[in-house]
């Protein structure tokens, strides 16, 4: 049988999501509790996509096939049991074989959050602690640069040549917290994102409310698609996985 799970994980302590050699991970230990579920056989969980080390996930999903007789509740309560208290199974969901997490998705949300206040070292872990003021307005412009159907190259920092680096980012805009003035929440919206692209793009933005780039930089370099010495990678810790869409889950899964 094959299920969908819905999770969320504090990246703080983990090497990014995607199993690696010695290092600690969020795919390492999903798949370890879902080996002590199928019977202790090898299970692998196949992931909307990975995040880098230190990044959060309000809402990744991921696929497995269970041999076991077992419920989409039991599962999610079997794996919880098995899981450190900073990675978390929300939903569980019976799906048929058709469906896969990473090639159904139609949106990936991603937020970056950034406080310009003073530093606050009880959200050190999940903002961006920049502590200086910053020029919203043009980063509001610059942004705008980054919606459409764009190669990004420029803003991936590992890539070769023949590596499809084409994106469609629908929506992007930056935004102040309701509560904290001075913490300020960016957002993409779009079909996929590479390895640090997220980042990079955030790198660059920050460059502009510095004053050291122009709005106008970031269509040029956009349309240069070469990442040059001078870019610019935000820090981990304020980027979230925020939200999955799919647009035919509900024709997959099994009541």
């Amino acid at each position: 049988m094959r299920f969908l799970i819905k999770f969320s994980y504090d990246g703080t302590n983990y090497s990014g999501y995607q199993r690696q050699p010695n290092l600690k991970t969020i795919q390492e230990y999903i798949e370890n509790a879902a080996i002590k579920v199928n019977n202790n056989m090898k299970t692998t969980i196949i992931a909307t996509g990975r995040t880098d080390k230190h990044v959060h996930a309000k809402c990744q999903y991921a696929h497995m096939d269970i041999n076991v007789n077992i419920t989409a509740h039991k599962l999610k309560r079997a794996l919880n049991s098995n899981l450190p208290p900073d990675i978390y199974i929300i939903k569980a969901y019976q799906v048929d074989n058709n469906f896969h997490a990473r090639y159904n998705v139609e949106l990936k949300i991603y937020k970056y959050y950034i406080n310009t206040g003073e530093y606050n070292p009880l959200e050190r872990n999940y903002v961006l602690q920049y502590n200086y003021k910053l020029n919203i307005n043009n980063m509001k412009k610059a942004i705008k640069y980054f919606i459409g159907t764009h190669d990004f190259r420029a803003f991936v920092t590992e890539n070769s040549v023949k590596e499809n680096c084409v994106r469609t980012i629908k929506k992007a805009y930056i935004k102040k917290d309701k509560i904290d003035k001075n913490k300020y929440i960016i957002t993409f919206i779009g079909n996929g994102f590479m390895r640090y692209q997220v980042r990079n793009m955030v790198g660059l933005l920050i460059r502009v409310g510095e004053n050291k780039k122009m709005p106008i930089d970031v269509k040029k370099i956009l349309e240069s698609k070469s990442r040059n010495k001078d870019g610019y990678t935000a820090r981990a810790e304020g980027l979230c996985l925020e939200e999955i869409i799919y647009k035919d889950l509900k024709n997959h899964i099994i009541k």
